[in-house]
């Protein structure tokens, strides 16, 4: 007897009732929670908790609007993106070919409760796209308030919602069935999958059709993944090479010389692993931060360059680790190798670069080199970083690596005369600067 109540909990009618009866008796339920708080009547336990969690989350039953969060480039990179693309065609199969004809609406979406597929009934998806029931919107608990959607990802498991089921007003007119798709592999919440339509789908045969769905998906996505090969090992990381002129990017089994915004766009990508918005990134690449579309374009051509990073969207971020001279070099220098990282790092950071946080990060890593050379009063190594793109006009370097040379070294000549020049560069510059002071 418990067992069956609780298969009873997700369906919406329990078994003999009758949905107008249901319905009206439902409707009345509503507006007392609605007014004092309290869910009594014909109100399932897991619809009463719904409830509660919408009203907590201060939706406003009457006034309330799902929000549509993304924006057509941003929901086609997440279809392309998710794992339940790979698994559309079985969806379409069971559901959506004969939802036309039964005059029904088929969602999929993801763990966050976003809509991004909804097909079907064309004349029943206008009506819902009243109510934000669209590609785009998110219909997460916290965000529509009670419906199949939501609660079937907030309590992980498939359920249905009967017209005044619903919490907020302009969704009362509907029902819907739900079902989470879980990863076969670690049972994680993948997405889910939705009908929605009149009454008909509270029905308990509809809630069925989809759970079946769900699990079909789930095979489908666990087949696909069987007939691919399985890597033994973790993806070897690439080699990003970014001090000198241009980037390079070595993967295993070829090398790519990269364009100079592509190099840019890795770097800053490989410099933070969670990932960077298109936003962010425009910022990070463009000196007047504006260039979002651009941004976008760019990293579509990479994804179709180096399909072997796995780049992942929202936020932008690689699928494989990405190892830079820039990093092993802060790493050496952090363990006092300095040695090792300025013959590591010897040329700025994408010389040619004014993307602003390239520009920021060539900076950062010639101060620290020049800062543990100068350290190290070391004459070899003072000799190197004078004679680097990276201090061979930089005067206090000039200065210390005379200063160390030997005195017999042939070299003292030249670092003199290199000295004396500077020296003479600076003080031209400083009266020139004085002599614009003084004219304004």
């Amino acid at each position: 007897m418990g067992e069956q109540r609780m298969v009873e909990q997700w369906l919406a009618w329990p078994v003999g009732a009758d949905p107008g009866v249901l319905g009206r008796a439902l409707a009345g339920a509503r507006d007392r929670f609605l007014g004092t708080g309290t869910a009594a009547g014909p109100v399932r336990r897991v619809v009463a908790e719904s409830w509660r969690r919408s009203a907590a989350s201060g939706i406003d039953p009457d006034r309330h609007e799902t929000p549509v969060e993304l924006s057509e480039d941003a929901l086609r990179e997440l279809r392309a993106d998710h794992q339940l693309a790979a698994a559309m065609p079985v969806v379409r199969r069971l559901l959506v070919d004969s939802a036309g004809v039964d005059g029904l609406i088929v969602a999929v979406g993801d763990a966050a409760g976003r809509l991004l597929w909804v097909e079907g009934d064309r004349q029943l998806r206008a009506r819902a796209e009243s109510m934000h029931f669209l590609a785009g919107s998110n219909w997460g608990e916290r965000h529509a308030g009670t419906n199949a959607v939501g609660m079937a990802l907030a309590v992980d498991h498939s359920v249905q919602v009967f017209g005044a089921e619903h919490f907020a007003s302009r969704v009362v007119p509907w029902s819907c069935s739900a079902a989470p798709v879980h990863d076969p592999d670690t049972g994680a919440v993948l997405g889910f999958v939705d009908v929605t339509g009149g009454d008909q789908v509270a029905a308990p045969h509809t809630l069925a059709l989809v759970r079946a769905t769900a699990v079909a998906v789930e095979t489908e996505l666990r087949v696909q993944r069987l007939a691919r090969p399985r890597p033994v090992v973790a993806p070897e990381p690439a080699q990003l090479t970014v001090c000198g002129e241009s980037g390079r990017l070595r993967l295993p089994h070829r090398t790519v010389e990269l364009s100079p915004r592509h190099a840019e766009l890795l770097l800053v990508l490989s410099e933070h692993p969670a990932g960077r918005s298109a936003e962010q990134l425009a910022v990070a690449l463009y000196p007047d931060s504006t260039a979002t579309v651009t941004v976008r374009a760019e990293l579509s051509r990479l994804r179709a360059l180096l399909p072997e990073l796995a780049l992942r969207s929202r936020p932008y971020r690689l699928g494989r680790p990405v190892r830079t001279d820039l990093a092993q070099a802060r790493a050496l220098l952090a363990r006092g190798s300095w040695r090792r990282a300025l013959a590591l790092a010897g040329l700025p950071v994408l010389a040619g670069s004014q993307a602003p946080e390239v520009v920021a990060l060539r900076a950062d890593l010639a101060a620290q080199l020049r800062a543990a050379v100068l350290a190290s009063r070391d004459a070899t190594a003072l000799v190197r970083f004078a004679d680097s793109d990276l201090g061979v006009g930089d005067t206090e370097v000039v200065r210390a690596t005379l200063a160390a040379l030997p005195a017999d070294s042939p070299r003292r000549r030249e670092y003199a005369v290199r000295l004396a020049r500077l020296d003479a560069d600076l003080g031209v510059a400083r009266r020139a600067t004085r002599m614009q002071r003084w004219r304004s």
